[in-house]
Order: C-alpha cells, then structure tokens, then sequence
C-alpha cells in the first residue's frame, strides 16, 4: 500500500514529491495520493508536492519542513549536487552579519530563469540560475565567488576579523581555487578585489 511506503520511508514534516512515490501508473498514483489527502493523512503543500499530516506538541497543526524542502527541491538528490545556498543568507550562515534573512537565496541548476520569487507556505525562496550547472566539483568555488560579491552589501565586519572569517569558509568548503580561476571572469571586477582585499590572492596564482 501507498500509506504503508510513506510511513517507511518518510518523516513527518519531510516533503514527499511526486515523483519519488512508486505506483502502477500515474493516474492510479494521482487517485492514492487523493485519498491520503481526503483522509487528512496527508497535506498538499502544492500540487505535486505533500507531506505527512502531524501535530506539533503544542497541539497545532504541523508544517512542512521548509529546510528539507529547499534541500530536496533544489540542492540535492539522491546524493547528486544541483545547487547552494547564496545572497544574504550566506553571508548571515558564516557569521559576517548578524542580521536574520527574511528570506531564503539559492542558486540551482533547477531554475528555469535568471531570476524567480516562489512562495512556499509563508516562506519567500529566490531562485537563481547559476553562472555553470552545480556539481559536487564546483559547489564550493562558485558559492565562494558568490560570497566575494556580497561582502561589500551585507558584511558587518571587516579588516582582519573579515579576513579570517573568509579563510575560515575556504578551510571548511575546502574551495578548489583552480576552479575559482577559471569561474572568476564570470564574475563582477568587483569580487577579484574583494579577493585580493581578503588575502586570497596568493591562492590564485
């Protein structure tokens, strides 16, 4: 049974998609998932998209994970990288500002335009088309270079604390700087300086 599939492999609050559900064909699939729904066993977050029906232990009606969504939709799946978190939610993530985002920046192969504003149960996503389709290979450089070309707009913090927090985020992600090289005219003049300011420069040689 369809219920019996979700509740192995599924938890509560975790986006279930389409096309991650087995079934004898898509209209049999489509009249399951409806009866879930007409059941309150599941939610439709949006056509295509559900999760299971739970109460929080406030006794209130629970949501959809949005992290879990944002991940699934537009990051990674089934281990494959497609995309990173970027913008001002970057910047807050490694603690160059401490202002919280009012909403959620992500650069991902899935976008179809440069640009787009998704409105996801109260929460405000922009997607964004990268310079180079996402992979494992490159995630780090590219989401190092979109760091560089925020700084100036978002950071609190500059001269040798900024510094340090830049060698930080290129110690964790282990940034590949050949691919930064190669990537780097894709960008604004602007991020080459704002490497050299950073101390990055020997890197890049």
């Amino acid at each position: 049974m369809l219920y019996d599939y979700i509740i192995e492999n599924f938890k509560y609050g975790e986006p279930i998609f389409f096309g991650e559900l087995p079934g004898k064909s898509k209209d049999y699939l489509r009249q399951e998932i409806k009866k879930l729904v007409d059941d309150g066993i599941l939610e439709r977050l949006y056509n295509g998209v559900y999760y299971l029906s739970y109460r929080t232990v406030l006794g209130t009606k629970g949501k959809v994970s949005i992290d879990k969504y944002i991940e699934k939709r537009y990051l990674e799946t089934e281990g494959k990288t497609k995309g990173y978190i970027t913008g001002f939610q970057l910047v807050n993530q490694y603690g160059f500002t401490t202002q919280i985002p009012s909403c959620y920046e992500i650069c991902s192969n899935e976008a179809t335009t440069r640009y787009r504003r998704q409105e996801i149960d109260g929460n405000t996503l922009i997607i964004y088309k990268p310079v180079k389709d996402v992979d494992y290979r490159n995630k780090s450089a590219m989401q190092f270079l979109d760091l560089m070309s925020f700084l100036d707009k978002y950071s609190e913090i500059s001269g040798s604390e900024q510094k340090r927090k830049i060698k930080k985020f290129v110690n964790i992600n282990k940034v590949d700087f050949q691919i930064v090289k190669e990537y780097l005219p894709l960008y604004p003049d602007k991020v080459y300086r704002r490497i050299y300011e950073g101390g990055m420069m020997g890197e890049l040689v």
